[in-house]
């Protein structure tokens, strides 16, 4: 594997780093390929004295990177990008063969990597405060915005690089320090992106522990959590962990930025373009093999499109392709590991057991091209959307047929689940799609119109309500989450007026 040595990767990797610190353990954590069952590398755990060796490394850079200007700080983004443009292939082929998604997925996802870095680059020029007219006068008052400090990033398998980096570019550029747990599942990918970003450090003289990264499994993340010196945590993940995580920093006071489960739902109306519902349903229920938090879930059709959406589905799903993700002819790979192909066909029984009536029926792949076990076949089932299991966030290819008869009952089954990601409506009725996107249409934190749920383009915040968690990261003005607020009064008179007119005889 030629990319790995291009990464800057061996079997056994340091998997604590401050910079360009690197410090050794002794536990390892191993990552074998969801593609093959082949051991990709080992990575040491970080233990709690290497811990406290990167948070304290981590504060120091801090105090120098918070005093450098942020356009500097967004020359140094630039030329990260600069460097993922150079190993996109390389990297892109790494996330393809850890994680199990496919090798264009693996470049987009590395894509969405560049695309932060230039992001950053342009706001490092535009983290603007407001001005305002103060009651008083020969008064000033403006706001202005500070980093944080520490940033801690959690991140999930699934998108083991992309985002991380919409996290700590836009952590970075504010004048926050990075501290960084990538998946236990995907450690690899965390070692790559480090080491690309150590080149730049190194080369740019600046101080060690701007971008850390620690490994390990949930107890290494306890770490951050109940650190105070950790004041802004963002961690992706089930709604289970950020529960934990939640309540864990909410505890001690600090912010917490938690991007969580989804449960999907795309409406098609009888207005929309067929050939733009299959292209988005499709790809949105079969993509990285259903391991998005914006996957799609559950297709709610009206009732006199049903049949013909069926028989659609049915025919694209015999044309869909599983196997080596690397093989750009195949569209699915596998499943993240076995405990994901364990919950997958739990699913599957739980359908049964609930009433849900297979379209198209699931499975595990074997035989030659599927020895890791971890090959599944995407699944459709007619279901109710009151299931218990339909109301759950299974990671996997099912997708879920449900009926309505008005926009307001498919509005209404959209919205009655838990978790509040994204959402999408197919139609080209305007009055649908405005409907839709209204106050009292999707309550998602993403809601699209003739595109599927999966996927987000950088320049837009990203994130979900309910149970989804409620943060915000990547674009618009997501940066204001990784600073701090401060309002400032300037007083250019030679006298000091108070407040509701109250006078001292000084």
């Amino acid at each position: 594997m030629t990319y790995l040595k291009k990464l800057g990767l061996k079997i056994n990797n340091s998997g604590t780093w401050a910079g360009t610190k690197s410090y050794k353990s002794k536990e390892m954590i191993e990552s074998f390929s969801p593609v093959n069952g082949t051991l990709v590398g080992r990575v040491e755990v970080t233990t709690r004295n290497n811990y406290e060796r990167v948070v304290s490394q981590a504060q120091k850079a801090f105090v120098q990177w918070r005093s450098m200007p942020a356009p500097k700080r967004g020359e140094i983004i630039r030329q990260y990008g600069d460097v993922l443009r150079k190993h996109k292939n390389d990297l892109g082929k790494l996330v393809s063969f850890e994680m199990g998604k496919s090798y264009q997925e693996g470049l987009g996802e590395v894509q969405e990597m560049i695309d932060i870095c230039d992001f950053a680059v342009g706001l490092s020029r535009q983290l603007y405060g407001l001005s305002m007219h103060s009651e008083r006068p020969q008064h000033r008052m403006y706001e202005q915005w500070h980093p944080l400090g520490i940033v801690g990033i959690i991140s999930a398998f699934n998108f083991p690089v992309a985002v991380w980096s919409w996290n700590a570019m836009i952590a970075l550029v504010c004048g926050n320090v990075c501290i960084w747990k990538p998946s236990e599942k995907a450690p690899l990918c965390g070692v790559a992106c480090q080491l690309l970003f150590q080149k730049i450090i190194q080369d740019n003289k600046l101080p060690d522990g701007i971008i850390c990264l620690i490994n390990g499994d949930y107890r290494v993340g306890e770490f951050m959590t109940t650190d105070s010196r950790i004041p802004l945590l963002s961690a992706t993940g089930s709604t289970r962990m950020g529960r934990i995580v939640g309540a864990t920093v909410a505890n001690r006071i600090g912010k917490s930025l938690l991007e969580l489960g989804g449960n999907n739902a795309i409406i098609i109306t009888p207005n929309a373009d067929m050939n733009v519902v299959m292209t988005g349903a499709v790809f949105g229920a079969i993509g990285t093999s259903g391991q998005r938090c914006t996957s799609t879930r559950r297709l709610i059709v009206h009732e006199a499109i049903y049949d013909q959406v069926k028989k659609g589905l049915r025919r694209a799903y015999k044309q869909v392709k599983i196997g080596d993700p690397l093989d750009t002819k195949n569209h699915v790979g596998p499943l993240i590991d076995q405990d994901a192909v364990n919950n997958y066909l739990a699913a599957l029984k739980a359908i049964k057991e609930q009433g849900g009536q297979f379209v198209v029926p699931g499975g595990v792949l074997s035989g030659k091209g599927f020895e890791s076990g971890c090959y599944v076949k995407p699944a459709i089932a007619e279901v109710n959307n009151e299931l218990p299991i339909v109301q759950h966030e299974t990671f996997a290819p099912i997708l879920y047929l449900i009926k309505y008869k008005t926009l307001e009952e498919a509005i209404a089954i959209q919205n009655n689940v838990p978790q509040g990601l994204s959402s999408a409506i197919m139609t080209d009725s305007v009055r649908e799609a405005e409907q839709f996107l209204s106050a009292a249409g999707s309550d998602c934190g993403i809601a699209n119109v003739n595109i599927g749920t999966s996927g987000a383009e950088i320049g837009g915040a990203f994130g979900g309500e309910k149970e989804t968690g409620g943060g915000r990261e990547s674009g618009s003005d997501a940066w204001k989450a990784y600073m701090r607020r401060q309002t400032n009064t300037i007083n250019y008179s030679d006298n000091v007026p108070l407040a509701q007119g109250i006078k001292f005889n000084l």
